[in-house]
């Protein structure tokens, strides 16, 4: 038997199967595809502040696991129940001050960590920390758990 050729109905798609359905060659064309709107949720602008704040400078694997981290802690719910709660607990993120983000610039470092928020949270781009809770810097040391991966300056457990 051979498999019968696909119809015209077949080929029919929706524009949210041609969305689901977005590649990207790189982690870096996926960054660039995004919009940045100002009137940005707040959760995406917690998520990007961590970025900037844990990550600038870092290469976009490295901001994209650090964004994986904190969405992971925030699917698990033991971390508080939103992207901003889990930015925001308490002796969590060295930048975060009585419970507040410092204010975000307005600079292209900024700019680069809200597209790469973006992804994360649209899962546009698999982490190499898809399973992190935690990370810290190298030069912090070891910590508690299994390390997932090593990426720029931080290292990833689980």
């Amino acid at each position: 038997m051979t498999p019968a050729a696909p119809s015209a109905e077949d080929a029919v798609v929706t524009a949210e199967q041609v969305e689901e359905q977005v590649a990207y060659p790189t982690l870096a064309a996926a960054v660039a595809d995004q919009s940045i709107r100002s009137d940005a949720d707040q959760d995406l602008r917690c998520l990007a502040g961590a970025i900037y704040f844990e990550s600038r400078g870092e290469p976009l694997t490295g901001q994209l696991a650090v964004a994986e981290v904190i969405l992971n802690r925030t699917r698990s719910r033991r971390f508080g129940g939103s992207v901003c709660d889990v930015v925001t607990q308490k002796g969590q993120f060295s930048f975060v001050r009585g419970g507040k983000l410092p204010d975000a610039p307005s600079n292209d470092d900024f700019r680069t960590a809200m597209a790469v928020a973006k992804v994360a949270m649209k899962e546009a781009w698999e982490s190499n920390a898809a399973d992190a809770l935690y990370f810290n810097h190298r030069r912090v040391g070891h910590a508690n758990g299994t390390r997932i991966a090593s990426i720029g300056n931080h290292i990833f457990y689980r």
